[in-house]
């Protein structure tokens, strides 16, 4: 999929009280002006949030370069370009909500409002911090980055309803007597048996980030999302944030989630089968009723400098909990060694005495 250039760049509605721009207020459901503190509310959602049919998407091929909106700020008139979707004018200050009415990605369906502000953030990089073990002590201090940018993060997410058809094997335990040196032993055995069956299931909200630009390790880590709390897509909740665009299509993010529902999915087949082991040798798998849809997740974005070196951190944006990347202490961990080290030599040392 190729896009191109749109003119866009409207702010959030100005504040009612000195004219400034406003931008979203995390954990409300209002704008905030960063002057006079005015809050308007963002009006409440008409619709519902809706599920798309993956059936009638267009086979369309994987996006390699995105062209970026073009910004006019209403503030400044600064012409600026960005892939964002929202973003603060970086001469004034104005936020800027892109129009994507007309552009070829496929717009944001849902978007889960951050609950934390700025100051959550750094109380959960505080504890984070603190809680790390085999860190440095003065890793402790650090409770702010030179960096936190509060990000839209965008994610796919997929329902289906699958049919798996699996073969396989039972596996039932059963006990044996041998006898060894004059001494009698009881070793337990396995008789397999030919299994096979088939298992259904309803998936619901089958989460695949949508960005290459942080590590999907890191952001897998920060669920569970509560999914059921996102509102249909209101340029509001994204004012004042930097809102990110997907650089991975449906296509892709379908083939992803298909591996965490095949997890799942040998996981029945097991149960199906049964007895105390299980073998699977094989799984066919139809998909039906596919939807999908484009969700905005909230994620705290943050760099802290310890030691001459950058880490990276990714905090969510409703819960507070973090990955990142730390520092270790090597003397910590030398320390952990050597005291593990006199265990196990204490443990012999005394084994040895009670035999004597």
């Amino acid at each position: 999929m190729t896009t191109h250039p749109q003119t866009s760049g409207a702010p959030a509605q100005p504040c009612t009280g000195c004219g400034a721009s406003v931008a979203f207020a995390p954990g409300t459901t209002a704008l905030q002006c960063p002057y006079c503190g005015l809050r308007q509310n963002i009006a409440p959602p008409t619709r519902q949030v809706r599920e798309h049919s993956y059936d009638a998407l267009p086979a369309k091929p994987r996006v390699h370069t995105l062209a970026p909106h073009q910004f006019t700020c209403p503030g400044c008139a600064a012409r600026t370009e960005s892939d964002a979707i929202s973003k603060a004018c970086q001469f004034c200050g104005t936020a800027l909500v892109a129009d994507t009415a007309n552009d070829t990605q496929i717009a944001p369906e849902a978007v889960l409002p951050f609950g934390l502000d700025r100051g959550g953030a750094r109380h959960a990089l505080g504890v984070w911090a603190r809680t790390r073990w085999f860190a440095p002590n003065r890793l402790k201090k650090v409770t702010e980055a030179e960096t936190m940018k509060s990000t839209y993060l965008p994610h796919w997410t997929f329902d289906a309803h699958t049919v798996s058809d699996y073969v396989g094997q039972r596996g039932k335990h059963y006990w044996v007597t041998k006898r060894h040196n004059g001494r009698s032993r009881r070793e337990r055995r396995t008789r397999w048996y030919p299994a096979s069956g088939r298992v259904t299931r309803a998936f619901d909200d089958v989460l695949v980030a949508a960005t290459t630009q942080a590590p999907r390790e890191r952001l897998d880590k920060l669920q569970p999302w509560p999914l059921k709390q996102a509102v249909p897509f209101d340029p509001g909740y994204v004012a004042g944030h930097h809102t990110l665009r997907y650089d991975t299509e449906p296509q892709t993010g379908m083939e992803q989630a298909k591996t965490v529902m095949a997890g799942v999915i040998h996981g029945d087949c097991r149960r199906d089968i049964g007895g105390d082991e299980q073998r699977v040798f094989s799984v066919d798998t139809d998909y039906s009723h596919v939807t999908f849809k484009l969700v905005l997740l909230p994620v705290w974005i943050g760099n802290y400098l310890y030691g001459g070196k950058t880490y990276q951190v990714l905090i969510n944006g409703v819960n507070g909990e973090v990955q990142g990347d730390r520092p270790y202490s090597a003397i910590k961990i030398a320390l952990a060694v050597l005291a593990a080290l006199a265990l196990v030599a204490l443990v012999v040392w005394l084994y040895q005495v009670n035999r004597a």
